[in-house]
C-alpha cells in the first residue's frame, strides 16, 4: 500500500485515561493503515481498546502519544477539515425521543453539508415505511440502529466509521446491512468497522486487527489470521484402544493433543494430511472412530486463543509455551 493509497494512517497511537498518581493506558502504541475502498475491522474482547481507538481516530479526544492521519489531516487539531468527509455511527445515538424519524433526519442534514435527501436516507438504510409521524421513542432497538447509520450516511461520507454497527438487529436486518456496506465499499467509501460478531468480520473485512489489553495482538487479511492458528481434529478412543495405540502423530502432521476422559483432541496446520492418515490407521485396523469432529481453523479460533492468552496471563501465541518451559 502507498502512502497516497492510506485513507486512514495510525502510528504508535496512545491513550491515557485519568492523571499521572492514577492513570491508565487503554491503547498501548497501535499501529494500521487503511487504503480507500477497504474495510477494516477492529476486533477485541470488552475492554481491548476499540472504542477507545475508534474515538482518536474520529477526532473525538487528542492522543496521548502517536500519530493519527485521516484523508491526511490530524482528526482532532485540523478537524474542520475532516469531519464534512466522514460519518460516524456510535454505539449510542442518543436522539430526541419525541421527535418524529423524519424531523430528528431533518434536524441532522441542517448541520450536514451536501446531505442526501431524507427520503433516500431513510430508503437506504430500510426506515422509508418509518417516515411520517412514528416518533424515535416508538422505534424498536433494531430500527434506532438503522437509524444511526442513516444520519452517518446523510453527508455522503468518504470514510465511515461503524462501532458495533447491527447490535441488536435481528438476521434479516443485519444481511440487509451487510449488502448496504459491501455496496459502499464498492463505491469506493472506506470502512473501519468494531463488531462482537466475528462472522460479521469474516464475511465483509478485507483485513482486522484483534486488540487485547490496548496492543494489536493479530493483524492482516482475515485468511492470513485465521492460517495462523491450527486445524483440529477429535474423537472417541475405540474400546480397548489407548492414546499410545493410535499411529505416530507426528509424520501425520500433528503438532499437540490433549484428552479428556477417552476423547482425543489433536492439533495440526495440515489438516488434509492429518485427516486422512487418521482414517486410513482406522480403517486398516477394522475400528470406527465415534463422536468424529473435523475442524479447520477459523477467525473464531484465533480470537477466542487470543481471549484465553489474556484470561492466563500471557501475551500472544508463544505464552504457552514459555509457561511449559517455566514448569519444567
Amino acid at each position: 500500500m502507498t502512502n497516497n493509497e492510506r485513507v486512514i494512517d495510525v502510528t504508535d497511537l496512545r491513550r491515557v485515561y485519568g492523571d499521572k498518581r492514577g492513570s491508565f493506558e487503554a491503547v498501548r502504541g497501535v499501529s494500521f493503515s487503511v487504503g480507500r475502498g477497504e474495510l477494516f475491522a477492529l476486533l477485541g474482547t470488552n475492554g481491548a481498546g476499540k472504542t477507545s481507538t475508534v474515538e482518536l481516530l474520529e477526532g473525538l479526544a487528542a492522543p496521548a502519544g502517536g500519530r493519527v492521519r485521516i484523508l491526511g489531516h490530524d482528526p482532532y487539531t485540523e478537524r474542520d477539515l475532516v469531519r464534512p468527509r466522514i460519518g460516524v455511527m456510535l454505539q449510542e445515538g442518543g436522539f430526541p425521543s419525541e421527535l418524529t424519524v423524519t424531523e430528528t433526519v431533518r434536524m441532522w442534514a441542517g448541520c450536514t453539508s451536501g446531505a442526501r435527501p431524507v427520503g433516500e436516507a431513510l430508503e437506504m438504510v430500510g426506515l422509508g415505511g418509518r417516515r411520517g409521524t412514528v416518533r424515535v421513542k416508538q422505534l424498536s432497538g433494531g430500527e434506532k440502529r438503522r437509524l444511526d447509520l442513516a444520519l452517518a450516511l446523510l453527508g455522503r461520507p468518504e470514510v465511515l466509521f461503524l462501532d458495533e454497527p447491527t447490535t441488536g438487529l435481528d438476521a434479516e436486518g443485519r444481511r440487509e446491512t451487510w449488502e448496504l456496506v459491501r455496496a459502499l465499499r464498492a463505491e469506493g467509501t472506506t470502512v473501519l468497522l468494531t463488531t462482537h460478531y466475528l462472522e460479521e468480520a469474516e464475511d465483509l473485512a478485507d483485513r482486522l486487527a484483534i486488540l487485547h489489553e490496548g496492543r494489536i495482538a493479530a493483524e492482516g487479511r482475515v485468511d492470513e489470521v485465521v492460517a495462523a492458528q491450527p486445524s483440529h481434529i477429535s474423537f472417541e478412543l475405540p474400546e480397548g484402544y489407548l492414546l499410545g495405540d493410535l499411529p505416530p502423530l507426528a509424520p501425520l502432521g500433528i503438532t499437540g493433543h490433549e484428552t479428556e476422559g477417552r476423547i482425543v483432541r489433536l492439533r495440526t496446520d495440515e489438516l488434509q494430511r492429518a485427516a486422512t492418515g487418521l482414517l486410513l490407521w482406522a480403517r486398516d485396523a477394522g475400528i470406527e472412530l465415534r463422536r468424529l469432529d473435523v475442524r479447520g481453523a477459523s477467525l473464531e479460533e484465533a480470537f477466542l486463543r487470543i481471549a484465553r492468552n489474556a484470561k492466563d496471563g500471557t501475551e500472544d501465541g508463544t505464552g504457552e509455551a514459555r509457561q511449559k518451559e517455566m514448569a519444567a
